[in-house]
């Protein structure tokens, strides 16, 4: 059986189209194009909802045609056409949610709703034969999530943020830096010029428990600015390599720490990594070297899988729609969508 699957992702401040093929067991990216907002929002330090929203409506349509186009496909080839639901802005999910909707009922064709968060914890496993159980940490701007995969759609939430999520703490940490927004890249690129020990950041309940917590690592931050510049607290630029590579150390002490008391916990070998602060590439190398002495398998979301995209909303359709799992056109977006309960 062929499936043909057309996924649309606009749940914060990036426009994203793909179409994905599946034939045979294996799932194929035919087409996977992103238009993203950066550069825009940068000069506020964050995204601006409104802005947000009427940049998918701008760029949506030209996107579709580009996916179909470098798919060479008709719109009357796909099968089922797939949005994000949430969690997200709700400007923005409403855009590309009720897109998907209207082409699903112009042609005909089943329209399938996807949680956000589902399409991360999926997303490593595009290149692979099929799906496994695993022990999964989706880290990213909005979410820390320590998740046990059992099987498709069966999921249960084993940790997950109380304060900040580890891609938000990067980003006010480096604006706290006065480095330019996302802060993430930044900090990952001033940290390679720095020493990850110059600076004893607090690794907040790295023995407690499967939760997380940044913000006490933010505030330490802030405390350590005072006291290099008790005049206003900014940064000297000779001290901002250091800052950012201690800070980014101990975030990945964290992160891997609950990572693996997590395979303790539910007896899984294999882990996966996915969202966007996944690309960091000192976080990937500790969690490989982690695993190596641990006897544990990883499965690291390739880089452009792991931003915000519309491939990995795809693939969630694509294994829901094999299950014959459609939504309703009247099920609408919700911001504040849940991947599973606490």
């Amino acid at each position: 059986m062929s499936t043909i699957i057309l996924a649309i992702e606009s749940s914060c401040d990036e426009t994203a189209v793909a179409i994905l093929h599946h034939h045979q067991n294996n799932v194929t990216v035919l087409a996977s194009e992103i238009s993203s907002q950066i550069d825009i929002h940068r000069e506020f330090g964050g995204v601006v909802p409104e802005l947000a929203s009427r940049n998918h409506s701008l760029h949506l349509r030209p996107l579709i045609e580009m996916a179909l186009a470098n798919a060479e496909l008709k719109i009357d080839a796909i099968d089922a056409f797939a949005a994000t639901a949430g969690p997200g802005l709700a400007s923005s999910l409403l855009v590309g949610n009720t897109t998907a909707k209207s082409l699903a009922v112009a042609t005909g064709k089943p329209f399938i709703s996807v949680n956000h968060m589902e399409g991360h914890l999926l997303s490593p496993f595009i290149d692979q034969p099929d799906l496994r159980s695993n022990l999964a940490l989706i880290v990213s701007g909005g979410h820390t999530l320590l998740i046990h995969m059992k099987n498709f759609g069966d999921y249960e939430l084993l940790g997950s943020t109380r304060d900040d999520a580890a891609g938000e703490a990067y980003d006010k940490v480096g604006k706290m830096l006065g480095l330019p927004y996302p802060g993430g890249p930044e900090i990952e690129k001033q940290a390679h010029n720095g020493s990850p020990t110059a600076y004893d950041f607090p690794r907040s309940m790295i023995k407690d428990g499967l939760d997380f917590s940044f913000s006490g690592l933010k505030t330490a931050v802030l405390y350590q600015l005072e006291k290099i510049n008790p005049t206003d607290g900014s940064a000297p630029q000779e001290a901002i390599p250091d800052l950012c590579a201690s800070f980014q150390q101990a975030v990945i002490d964290i992160l891997v720490a609950k990572t693996l008391r997590a395979t303790e916990h539910c007896g899984e070998t294999l882990i996966s990594l996915s969202g966007g602060v996944s690309c960091n590439q000192a976080l990937r190398t500790s969690m490989q070297q982690a695993c190596l002495q641990n006897n544990l398998e990883l499965l690291i979301a390739r880089p452009s899988l792991s931003t915000d995209n519309a491939a990995m909303i795809g693939f969630v359709a694509i294994h829901s729609h094999l299950r014959g799992h459609h939504s309703s056109l009247h099920q609408d977006i919700n911001p504040n969508l849940r991947l599973v309960q606490h």
